[in-house]
């Protein structure tokens, strides 16, 4: 089935190059099953990429979806025109009164200051709060995630030695959970990130569980036992070429940083990246949408 996106978003192209079935607005109104209701909160410089990469993944499924954008308004983006932002994003003004079946959170680069640094900290907390009532289940990404163990439970960040990047082996500790459904007992997923949250703070929040973690990387996925809430402190969403890109960028800017791990063929980085993550991260996005979106919200949204 279809993902319903806004008219003229660059991502289109992209993704019916792919053969990745996307309806305008206009034809959506001729369908008359109720399409589920995506809100993407997009923190992430590179918004093009990031919305390629999110619809890509929730793609993966029989189900039809509205997927809408949103911005912070308290936030002046640098790298992205005023124009598209007004354009494609909603402001969370346009949207409080809203009910949503999903929630994404993305990551930020921002990890390197205290959540109450960020600028946007307070509207974002808002929309944390806002949250709870207004949207059934919400995915927390990377620096989402840390900002929404912070916000909801209080968990801290640590700062790590050294920037961790790449692609990192990670174990399930719990086999049975729907949303790791289909995966095998280990998987491959890509981080980059300076921050990390630590298993002992987690363990002590009877509320959340602990799905699965690596040795390299630490913690990996979190959820709520109700399921109205799951955190990854990694970006499955990823393209092949994402690490490779920051890398670079990196680079550039004359940062001390190792070359990903398990990323370039033989650590050279001529050669193009191995991408052994992308099936775990279709089917994590598609167990999310179908056993914590799909299966558990009401038909009216105004009644969650």
């Amino acid at each position: 089935m279809p993902i319903n996106v806004p008219e003229g978003l660059p991502a289109i192209d992209q993704l019916e190059r792919e053969n990745i079935f996307v309806m305008s607005d206009e034809k959506a109104l001729h369908q008359d099953i109720r399409p589920l209701q995506i809100l993407i909160l997009n923190l992430m410089p590179t918004k093009t990429d990031t919305e390629t990469q999110l619809v890509r993944l929730l793609s993966n499924t029989p189900l039809q979806l509205n997927v809408e954008l949103l911005r912070m308004a308290s936030h002046r983006d640098k790298h992205t025109p005023l124009e598209y932002l007004l354009r494609f994003y909603h402001s969370f003004q346009d949207v409080k009164d809203n009910h949503y079946d999903g929630l994404i959170i993305t990551g930020a680069p921002v990890e390197k200051l205290s959540f109450t640094q960020v600028d946007y900290w307070s509207e974002l907390c808002q929309v944390m709060e806002w949250s709870k009532k207004n949207v059934y289940s919400t995915l927390y990404i990377c620096w989402g995630a840390q900002a929404g163990l912070y916000y909801h439970y209080k968990i801290p960040k640590y700062p790590l030695r050294e920037k961790l990047s790449g692609v990192y082996k990670h174990q399930i500790l719990s086999l049975a959970h729907p949303l790791l459904r289909g995966f095998d007992d280990y998987f491959w997923a890509p981080h980059s990130r300076y921050t990390e949250v630590r298993k002992s703070d987690l363990d002590r929040i009877d509320e959340l569980e602990v799905l699965a973690v690596s040795k390299a990387a630490g913690v990996y996925l979190v959820g709520s036992r109700d399921g109205r809430q799951f955190f990854i402190t990694g970006h499955s969403e990823y393209d092949r070429n994402t690490l490779k890109k920051e890398y670079v960028r990196d680079q550039k800017r004359g940062l001390d940083v190792k070359i990903p791990e398990n990323y370039f063929p033989h650590d050279d980085q001529r050669k193009r990246p191995v991408m052994t993550w992308h099936s775990y991260a279709s089917l994590l996005f598609s167990n999310w949408l179908n056993y914590f979106v799909y299966q558990k919200t009401p038909y009216d949204l105004a009644q969650l």
